[in-house]
């Protein structure tokens, strides 16, 4: 990204002054060096994006941001309905509430190395992954509009998991407001079959073992300890999330002249808040929130299954669940008051800081676990929210390392075979139908995840608690 056209505020704060057809300012929170390996897509995004109505306060783009659909990867923004504000199928994604849960497993290291492989075989085949990958959930229509409104719940009550889990799931595991009838019969359909299933691209499943504690008192209400195993999974709304983002983005840029918006790039495709479009997107999207937080439940279900079949009586509890690529009605005092803003998150993090009403109890003191993965074979990171990060961006952080460069550059230069090799001699065991897969995520091609975690962390979005390593990888 060309520096000079930016404001620097601070060491990670950098500003884009309103010009144009801009409404309010654009920030972008990273270091000089992050800022400098940024593609300049994202300086046209996010300005684009604070051209959209109702925007408020400011368009923000985290430290992992590259260019995304419309909105960039990274992309923050709050819109008020009041005001005129929009909701835009590309501020939320095509992966709707892709997202990340962590798993305690009460296991240390020296307890895994023995079974290591064993593992690695055991979850592979129980946990299906890649592309057109197909569980073994097949719902019916009455069970997929049932999914679709109860989400998490939905899955604890038909076996998969604890009511327990719940309580460390974003909206308790169910998101209201759903609405099951705006869900096409083409996404049901892509859905039937992929319940419980990773899929391809970024998405895993890793066992990883905590290998740096950065603030324990924190890390020891979170649960973690130093060489401590959990497992991390990272999936979204699989097929029914794309095909309500591929819908609605196409209505939504049709009826742009009807609602009278002016629209700087196609991509950016909304409709007002309080439009019928608006509305009946909303509940199409709330309703693909429930199927990933039923999707990461079913797949927790499996996991515990395939643990207990080599380590019988080990006991996986759920430390946290957030989401990506939402939009979520949240309270934010605006101008000497209170009021209810609509919050775009692409690529993402909710960031909630300490006392929130809406933490779970556990973490109402400390704040809101953050979990930031990292690209394949590298750290992970658990972040937690600060009380700053509400006027920051609105409660939100980064979401993981961010691409460095495309998956077709990525195939160009590396091969699938060696990358597993070469992970292998670093004492990670990587499992994937995919070598071609495999290429694409290779660690290289995405930016350094502890340096994005660091900017988090000097910008007050997140503190920093504790540093994970991969030894087991499940990749689609």
């Amino acid at each position: 990204m060309n520096i000079g056209q930016l404001i620097r505020r601070g060491e990670t704060c950098w500003e884009i002054p309103p010009t144009s057809a801009m409404r309010v300012p654009a920030v972008i929170y990273a270091d000089e060096e992050l800022i400098r390996a940024m593609d300049q897509k994202v300086y046209e995004q996010i300005t684009n994006v604070a051209t959209l109505p109702g925007i408020v306060e400011a368009a923000y783009a985290m430290p992992d941001a590259h260019w995304g659909y419309g909105f960039p990867i990274g992309g923050v923004a709050a819109f008020d309905p009041d005001q005129g504000g929009v909701v835009s199928a590309g501020g939320v994604g095509f992966d709707i509430s892709c997202g990340v849960r962590t798993l305690y497993t009460g296991l240390t290291m020296d307890m895994l190395r023995s079974g290591l492989h064993r593992l690695a075989d055991e979850l592979y085949r129980a946990i299906p992954a890649g592309v057109g990958s197909r569980g073994k959930i097949h719902l019916n229509p009455h069970e997929m509009t049932a999914m679709l409104s109860g989400g998490a719940r939905w899955a604890v009550d038909r076996g998969f998991g604890e009511a327990a889990d719940l309580e460390r799931i974003e909206e308790g595991g169910c998101m209201a407001g759903a609405d099951p009838a705006q869900v096409s019969a083409k996404a049901r359909e892509r859905q039937r079959q992929e319940m419980g299933t990773l899929g391809s691209g970024n998405h895993y499943l890793e066992v990883q073992r905590v290998v740096e504690i950065y603030h324990r008192p924190i890390a020891e209400e979170f649960g973690l300890r130093t060489d401590g195993i959990v497992i991390t999974i990272h999936c979204g709304s699989r097929g029914l999330g794309h095909q309500i983002g591929t819908e609605f983005l196409k209505e939504m840029a049709m009826a742009a002249a009807q609602y009278k918006i002016a629209l700087p790039d196609r991509e950016l495709a909304c409709a007002p808040i309080r439009s019928p479009l608006g509305q009946r997107y909303l509940g199409a999207m709330r309703a693909a929130i429930n199927c990933a937080l039923a999707n990461r439940q079913i797949l927790t279900h499996l996991t515990r299954k395939a643990v207990d079949t080599l380590f019988p009586g080990v006991r996986l509890r759920l430390l946290y669940d957030v989401s990506h690529n939402t939009c979520k009605v949240e309270k934010y005092t605006v101008n000497g008051r209170k009021k209810e803003l609509y919050i775009h998150r692409k690529g993402a993090t909710r960031a909630y800081g300490p006392g929130h009403p809406d933490l779970p109890e556990a973490f109402r003191g400390v704040g809101q676990p953050v979990l930031i993965g990292g690209s394949m074979g590298t750290s992970s990171y658990v972040l937690c929210g600060t009380e700053k990060g509400a006027s920051q961006a609105f409660s939100s952080a980064c979401h993981g390392a961010g691409r460095a460069m495309s998956r077709h550059q990525a195939t160009k230069q590396w091969r699938g075979r060696e990358l597993v090799d070469e992970l292998a001699r670093q004492g990670i065991i990587i499992r994937s139908p995919s070598l071609r897969g495999i290429a694409e995520e290779a660690p290289l091609a995405y930016k350094d995840a502890g340096a994005v975690v660091d900017a988090a962390d000097k910008a007050g979005l997140a503190h920093k608690i504790a540093r994970l390593e991969p030894v087991i990888c499940i990749k689609g």
